[in-house]
Order: C-alpha cells, then sequence, then structure tokens
C-alpha cells in the first residue's frame, strides 16, 4: 500500500514536534506539507519552531505559514508555561534558520495541494482549526476532494476528561471554537482524536528515558524538549510523565485499530462560560429537532489502546532514527 499523503497543520509546540517526528519517520506517511497556525506560541513562533525541525531532521516538506489570529476572538497570550518561551521547552535554538516558508499561505497551500491529489491528502490537524476555516471559506469544493482529517481537539466527557483549559474546553478548540464549529459543519471525513484518549497515554519518566537511550539524536531531542513540558505536568496534574496529545491523533492515521469511535453531527460552544465546549450528539439516540440536526455525523474517539499505541510510537521512532544514522 501506497503511504498516506499528509498535510501536517500545526502549532509547535513540544507535543507537536513529537508528533512531526512519527509522521516524518513513518514509512506509512509520505509527509508533502507543513502549516503553521497560532496556538502554543505566535505565529512567527511557531513558524520558525517549523522551520528548525524541517532543518534539523532534514524533513522535505514546505512550511506554510498560517492564520496569526482566531477567526473572531482576539488572540490569547501564548502558554509559555507549558511550553518554554520559545515553544520547544526553552532548549538551545540556533540564531539562523536556513529553510524559508513557501510562497502560499497555509490555507492556500492547503487548497492548492488538495486540488493537486483529490481523494489523496490526509489533513493531520493539531492546533487550531484557523486555517481549516479559511481554506474552507475559500474554496468549499475541496470538502469531497479531502482524503480525512485527523483533529487532535475537544473533549467529550468519556473517563472524566471534559477540558484542559476550562472545565469544559481543550485548548486546541477554545482557541478558535468559531473556526472548529464551521469545521464540523461540513461534510468531509473527520475524526476527533480528543482528551478522553490522549490524557489516558502517558510517556513516562522512564519511557521517555529509554527512547533516549534508543533512538539517538532523534531521541535525544524529544528527552530535550519534554523536560520543561514534564515538569509543567507534574507540578500542575502530580503526573510522572507526559499526556500524549498530538501523537495520538497520528497514531489514529497509521492505526484506527488502536482506538473505539462513536459517530453523529458535532458542535462547539462559542460564547459564555462554556465556551469551547464540543458536544457531540451521538448518532444512536432521536432527537426533536435541534442545533445538531442537519449536519453531518464525524467520528469521536471514546477509548483506545495506550499501551498498543506508545510501542507503536517508540518502534516507529527508534527504526526511523536508525534508518537515517
Amino acid at each position: 500500500m501506497a503511504p498516506k499523503k499528509v498535510i501536517y497543520d500545526t502549532d509547535p509546540g513540544v507535543d507537536d514536534a513529537m508528533a512531526l517526528l512519527f509522521l516524518e519517520y513513518s514509512p506509512d506517511v509520505d509527509l508533502v506539507g507543513i502549516t503553521t497556525v497560532l496556538g502554543n506560541h505566535t505565529i512567527e513562533t511557531t513558524t520558525r519552531n517549523a522551520l528548525f525541525l524541517k532543518d534539523y531532521f532534514a524533513i522535505a516538506a514546505p512550511v506554510a505559514q498560517g492564520a496569526g489570529r482566531p477567526l473572531v476572538l482576539e488572540p490569547t497570550v501564548p502558554p509559555t508555561y507549558v511550553h518554554g518561551e520559545n515553544g520547544l521547552g526553552d532548549i538551545p535554538l540556533p540564531d539562523v534558520i536556513q529553510s524559508r516558508v513557501h510562497d502560499l499561505p497555509a490555507h492556500e497551500f492547503i487548497i492548492k495541494t488538495v486540488r493537486d491529489n483529490p481523494g489523496e491528502i490526509t489533513i493531520v490537524a493539531v492546533g487550531r482549526m484557523t486555517n481549516l476555516a479559511l481554506a474552507l471559506r475559500q474554496d468549499p469544493g475541496i470538502v469531497p476532494l479531502v482524503r480525512e482529517i485527523v483533529i487532535m481537539g475537544g473533549a467529550f466527557g468519556f473517563k472524566g476528561h471534559s477540558g484542559n483549559v476550562t472545565p469544559v474546553a481543550e485548548a486546541n478548540i477554545i482557541g478558535d471554537p468559531h473556526a472548529a464549529d464551521e469545521i464540523f459543519a461540513a461534510a468531509w471525513p473527520i475524526v476527533v482524536v480528543g482528551l478522553d484518549v490522549t490524557q489516558e497515554a502517558v510517556m513516562t519518566t522512564a519511557y521517555l528515558e529509554a527512547l533516549r537511550d534508543a533512538s539517538g539524536r532523534a531521541g535525544q531531542f524529544i528527552w530535550d524538549i519534554s523536560r520543561f513540558y514534564e515538569t509543567f505536568y507534574r507540578t500542575t496534574t502530580g503526573l510522572e510523565g507526559i499526556p500524549v496529545h498530538d501523537s495520538s491523533a497520528v497514531a489514529y492515521l497509521l492505526d484506527p485499530t488502536l482506538f473505539t469511535t462513536r459517530g453523529g453531527p458535532i458542535r462547539v460552544v462559542t460564547e459564555g462560560i462554556a465556551i469551547g465546549q464540543t458536544i457531540q450528539q451521538p448518532n444512536t439516540r432521536k432527537f426533536r429537532p435541534n442545533a445538531w440536526s442537519n449536519r453531518p455525523d464525524h467520528a469521536i474517539c471514546i477509548d483506545g489502546d495506550a499501551e498498543r499505541f506508545l510501542k507503536l510510537y517508540f518502534d516507529t521512532i527508534v527504526a526511523g532514527a536508525a534508518a537515517r544514522a
């Protein structure tokens, strides 16, 4: 089977960088583009980080800079307390980046790539949905041409996971709830990999040490950028390790059997105290006409096999690092 052609829509970000390596090192992925968006840092910093990663790991995929603000809301202050002042755990970064951004802005890059490869492009979106919403607004005709969209975002209350920014809102969705609601209104195939499963998969300190020791330069890089990130989770949640958010979306792309899903239309709350909340109306029940009526079904992940996923990540990074040694 030919590798899946993937656009990675991202806001690097510690876990974004880890997921990028997961994509780049998988033999089942043809990474055709990296599009950046604001979120874990400003658009200037997330784009610089993506270009740095392209240089550092000799990634062929072009980097297209995307949205620097949400569709409607004002931009928020970057969560440097999670990802560090430079967005990559405050590891030393070079003063000069060799790679340059693509000529097209991210949403136009998405449109062109999808139209040039009808039915072949999967979009793995692990940041705010702003770039996708802009692409959808400019060219709604791309909807039937997209193979699949795998989103890391949202939370639906399974296993007690309902939000990590507010009691009901996950960071990527609350960062641009209007964009997310627009994306879920379109009839392209979407799978949402939310906190319900990402917070059930934890890379322990011992796991990260073993990965560091087994995968050379890549493993050392993952260890280095995750020190700041792990300290945040230890001090705020008591976790001895890090939850695996963005790489969970990549894991679904590589092996959907790792997850159990549920179908139904999805709405996002766009104002009030519950802003950013993701709510699915399950298609196993009938309701009177409401705000979910006449919207397409999408899948959400409600359970996952964390042990198999963590093994897949470990083996992929080790093998990819060995192939590039």
